[in-house]
């Protein structure tokens, strides 16, 4: 099956398993499901629970077993956007094209969302037919990916350097916290859900490390020469904010290259897999090619 007709199958299986696992908008406390909604549906790249399918596949992993943590960690990533998008944070109006929850609702809803789609990501794990150590080993991932020692720490990172330029080596670190690490969870827990040992699930996470930062890099890159309208979020904020990127400390050329060295990474990392593994490739090259 061409990789565009799979992704399409993946991004609807997906999009169902979230519209299960969300509240109803009719179920009290109404106000909060919306919002759980608002931020969760209908929108999105859904990169992450792709690579979650397309780590799994690759050792034969049912579909319907990759249901359950292709989900959670895009219900992790919507509460991210969520607590991310707030006046506290990057007090963005606009995301996926829509308005923010917060600006949709209002910021005590917006903060009580993120909360509850980040649980919720953990009682899907934890409830789903799965054998018991592979539902403990997806939570300790997604939990490492989360925490502080994961996405947060990345997060905090980025607040503690707004206004300083940062360095290289600097830089790379958050966004291999805080963007990074939910994108190598994706991979890990596809690739456990295929029972992958533990010499391939090393050479995954180096594809996962590179297709993180590759990923970033493309934002800082699209941040500059893509618009709003095209984004589906706030462009150029990054430059009126003064806050550090790939084009700022390296120069467009140079970010373009460090995308292209990212890019023979991940090939150079999915290498030993064979076609086998030509849906991660594929997801690779769009992360490096993608226009919004």
């Amino acid at each position: 099956m061409p990789t565009d007709a799979l992704f399409a199958r993946w991004a609807q299986r997906v999009e169902i398993a979230l519209e299960r696992a969300l509240p109803s908008a009719e179920t009290a406390p109404q106000r909060l499901h919306a919002a759980m909604r608002h931020a969760s549906l209908g929108g999105g790249k859904r990169m992450r629970p792709l690579l979650v399918y397309a780590s799994g596949t690759l050792f034969d992993a049912d579909e319907a077993l990759l249901d359950p943590p292709a989900a959670a960690v895009e219900l992790i990533h919507a509460y991210s956007l969520v607590h991310d998008d707030l006046p506290a944070m990057d007090d963005d109006d606009l995301r996926r094209g829509r308005p923010t929850v917060h600006i949709a609702f209002d910021e005590a809803t917006a903060i009580l969302a993120g909360d509850a789609l980040q649980t919720r990501a953990f009682e899907i794990l934890a409830a789903a037919d799965a054998p018991a150590q592979l539902r403990v080993d997806w939570l300790r991932t997604l939990a490492d990916a989360s925490g502080a020692g994961g996405m947060c720490g990345g997060q905090a990172l980025d607040i503690d350097a707004t206004g300083r330029l940062q360095t290289l080596d600097e830089l790379q670190r958050m966004h291999a916290l805080k963007t990074g690490a939910l994108i190598r969870a994706a991979v890990r827990l596809g690739a456990l859900g295929g029972g992958a040992s533990e010499n391939e699930l090393a050479s995954l996470d180096m594809f996962a490390t590179a297709l993180g930062l590759a990923f970033q890099v493309r934002d800082d890159i699209l941040d500059v020469e893509s618009s709003s309208e095209k984004l589906g979020k706030t462009a150029g904020k990054d430059e009126a904010q003064a806050k550090s990127t790939y084009p700022a400390l390296l120069g467009m050329p140079g970010a373009k290259a460090k995308l292209g060295e990212l890019a023979e990474a991940m090939r150079e990392a999915l290498h030993g897999f064979g076609d086998r593994a030509e849906p991660l490739a594929a997801l690779g090259r769009l992360a490096v090619e993608r226009d919004h």
